[in-house]
């Protein structure tokens, strides 16, 4: 007795299940099998979220860089606690950036910026930032570097 299972049933109510049954399907290679339409999704919704998750870490990166370089009124009281925050945020970018995402960032990097923009000028009511990002992308990853 064979028991033959509903793949889209099981995407909707199961989805570890259909997850594992997909990745079992593509290893025995019986492509016909597959939940295509489900897996195209997941893996376009796979390549949002770590686009937006890489984006996130950079925005927090430039954020404390400002932080850090123009707010001088507390820059005594914080400036260890933005640095290592930029470490930390630029460990966890580092420690996944491809070619492909590291090109994202790039071709993101002054959206990314107003974005940073818009929150320190918020948090720190100062007028004296820079209207377009100062630093390059190779100085925001760059451990050892610091505005």
């Amino acid at each position: 007795m064979t028991i033959t299972i509903d793949i889209q049933q099981l995407y909707e109510n199961d989805y570890l299940a259909w997850l594992e049954n997909n990745i079992k399907l593509l290893k025995l290679r019986q492509v016909a099998d597959i939940d295509y339409e489900n897996l195209i999704t997941e893996l376009e919704e796979l390549a949002k979220n770590e686009k937006r998750r890489v984006r996130s870490l950079l925005e927090q990166i430039i954020r404390h860089f400002l932080l850090y370089q123009y707010w001088d009124l507390e820059k005594s009281r914080n400036a260890h606690h933005w640095a290592a925050e930029i470490i930390s945020f630029r460990n966890q970018i580092n420690e996944d950036l491809t070619t492909n995402l590291r090109n994202h960032l790039d071709d993101n990097l002054s959206m990314i910026y107003s974005n940073a923009l818009d929150y320190v000028k918020t948090k720190s009511q100062l007028i004296n930032l820079p209207e377009s990002c100062p630093y390059t992308l190779d100085q925001i990853l760059d451990k050892n570097w610091l505005p």
